[in-house]
């Protein structure tokens, strides 16, 4: 029989409800005649406190209050990728098919679809011991996925039955005899939202996620399994980065979640996602993707619930031996929805009106990432990894704001856009200043070994040369360039040149758009190569007005736009050329002499 209570108090999004004893911390709740969607996030006597995620315009007191007695989850089996969720997992598809464009109060649709049937392929055998984890068999989910169907996390056993042949993600597929009896296995299975899945070990981030952006993978790179924060003031390009980091990342899986976002670059993710191609299947990227979507004009209280949504599904692809990243765009936009419900609380407000309990909520998010050894059997050694890109949002670009501050603190890339990088038109906005990794030291002997073995030493080299161009500058602009030693007017040109040749990159371009890492290191290759020639043509009295006209730098600022596979060969030309070029000034500067 279903427990009731009444509400008591509405307050925008929180509801207070009587006759609630007995009843849990984030529990789902029905809340009044049409069963709006809800959560307890505070139990006091018989009085529940719930966030709603639906609007509350329009209830009474007195409606009925219902409870579920199941905390807030998911549902995880195939049908996930290629479908578009609002932040409590309804997919909006079918609400679309139910009730038309706009979306009513109370509609409940399930986020799988109970009529679909899949192929199901079994991998284990009858009779064998299976846990948590393990794999009973595969689905094809899309063209480019083959879905795993796992034995639950919390059940272990002898494997009595499996079948084979098309089912429904609710048929019975297999039963496993338990110490509790025999439980049956269905290709779907439930997760709470506010638990993270379990796993072995957490591994050390020894492999790089890699971008085809430059600036992240040379200058600022990230591992998979990591955790990265893109922070920046409105216009900086945030959502570029966003959508080129979940375009062209080396993960098999993306999950995108749009906590809040404006309702038009939502708009334009879910109409340009199904067009765009995967560079590394040459499918539509929404062949591997989910997205959730959240705008401003949604309930605040379900930005929330789209955050731990997107990060139990990601969770979930993880434990398949996936590669998995999901991008929030933006977590300042879940804070916001935190301090909102606090004030209704009327909870002692922290640092510019957040909870208190902001940095804690934050880091719990972001430590969900990581590259795991997942739970299965002994016998296999499957290693899956969530990495978490989150966008900032700090009002006026300031980043002491708490919620830039308390993701700095947690997060293991800092790329932070600068508005006068922006201005300037220069993209990625991403200041080599300001930024920073974590992860350059741990993944130093990958890059070593996969690229080059003086990689890293070519990143110092150039980010050296940027600090200098920096101190310069204060000189230039008090006195001008010209008045500056050959050797610094040579270390500024250098400096530009990584600038605008190497760090700037168009998101729009079919073929700057994504740079393999052979190429950056290349690129970066052949632009200190100049500047070592440089400066042994200025020790050798050839002018820096000459050196500074060189016909090569032409070539070397189209570099960009060569495309990836044939590069090497291009590069060996340029390099040829400049060589052939600095003779060709000695031998002037000889004769002269």
């Amino acid at each position: 029989m279903e427990e009731e209570g009444t509400i008591e108090k509405i307050a925008g999004p929180l509801v207070v409800a009587n006759n609630m004893r007995g009843c849990e911390m984030y529990e789902v709740i029905k809340v009044g005649e049409e069963g709006l969607l809800g959560e307890t996030i505070r139990l006091n006597g018989d009085f529940a406190y719930i966030q709603v995620y639906e609007d509350t315009t329009g209830l009474k007191p007195n409606e009925p209050v219902v409870r579920t007695k199941s905390p807030l989850s998911v549902e995880l089996g195939p049908g996930i990728l290629k479908n578009f969720y609002d932040g409590v997992q309804r997919p909006l598809k079918a609400i679309k098919a139910k009730v038309g464009d706009y979306i009513e109060r109370g509609v409940y649709v399930e986020a799988l679809d109970r009529t679909n049937k899949w192929q199901f392929t079994a991998t284990a055998e009858e009779g064998c011991e299976v846990e948590g984890g393990d794999i009973l068999g595969v689905v094809q989910e899309s063209k480019v996925i083959e879905h795993k169907i796992l034995v639950p996390p919390a059940i272990r056993g002898k494997l009595l039955e499996l079948k084979e042949g098309e089912f429904t993600v609710q048929d019975c597929i297999g039963r496993v005899q338990t110490d509790k009896g025999d439980v049956e296995l269905q290709m779907m299975q439930k997760w709470p939202v506010r638990h993270g899945r379990p796993y072995k070990d957490k591994l050390d981030p020894e492999v790089p996620l890699l971008t085809g952006q430059r600036i992240n993978d040379t200058f600022f790179p990230i591992a998979k399994g990591g955790t990265g924060a893109i922070p920046g003031g409105f216009g900086t390009g945030k959502t570029v980065m966003q959508h080129q980091l979940a375009r062209w990342a080396d993960a098999r899986v993306i999950v995108y979640v749009g906590c809040g976002e404006r309702g038009n670059e939502m708009t334009e993710v879910l109409e340009d996602f199904p067009k765009l191609i995967d560079p590394y299947s040459g499918e539509t990227l929404m062949e591997r993707s989910t997205l959730i979507a959240n705008t401003s004009n949604m309930p605040v209280a379900a930005r929330e619930a789209s955050i731990y949504t997107g990060i139990t599904i990601a969770e979930y692809y993880r434990d398949m031996g996936y590669d998995v990243a999901i991008q929030a765009d933006s977590t300042s936009r879940w804070a916001e929805a935190l301090r909102e419900i606090s004030g209704r609380l009327e909870e002692m407000p922290g640092e510019e009106g957040y909870p208190a309990y902001l940095a804690t909520r934050l880091s719990d998010f972001y430590e969900r990432a990581g590259r795991v050894k997942v739970i299965c059997s002994e016998s296999e050694d499957r290693i899956g990894s969530v990495s978490i890109v989150g966008a900032v949002s700090p009002p006026g670009g300031d980043f002491s704001e708490p919620v830039t501050q308390n993701t700095l603190r947690v997060v293991g890339d800092f790329w932070a856009l600068d508005s006068t990088l922006a201005d300037r038109r220069h993209f990625p906005a991403i200041s080599w200043l300001r930024s920073y990794s974590l992860y350059s030291e741990y993944l130093g002997d990958w890059f070593a070994k996969s690229v080059a073995s003086d990689f890293m030493e070519q990143r110092e080299e150039m980010m050296g040369l940027l600090q200098k161009e920096s101190e310069l500058q204060e000189i230039v602009q008090l006195v001008g360039a010209d008045a500056l030693p050959p050797r610094e007017r040579g270390t500024l040109e250098v400096a530009r040149m990584i600038r605008e040749d190497f760090l700037q990159q168009n998101a729009y371009h079919d073929i700057d758009s994504f740079c393999s890492l052979e190429k950056q290191y290349l690129m970066a290759k052949a632009i200190l190569q100049w500047y070592d020639s440089v400066k042994d043509a200025i020790d050798g009295a050839i002018g820096v007005d000459k050196l500074e006209r060189m016909r090569i730098k032409d070539a070397m600022a189209r570099m960009k736009y060569i495309p990836n596979k044939g590069f090497r060969a291009k590069y060996d030309e340029i390099m040829s050329a400049m060589k052939a070029e600095f003779e060709e000034l000695r031998a002037i500067e000889a004769d002269v002499a």
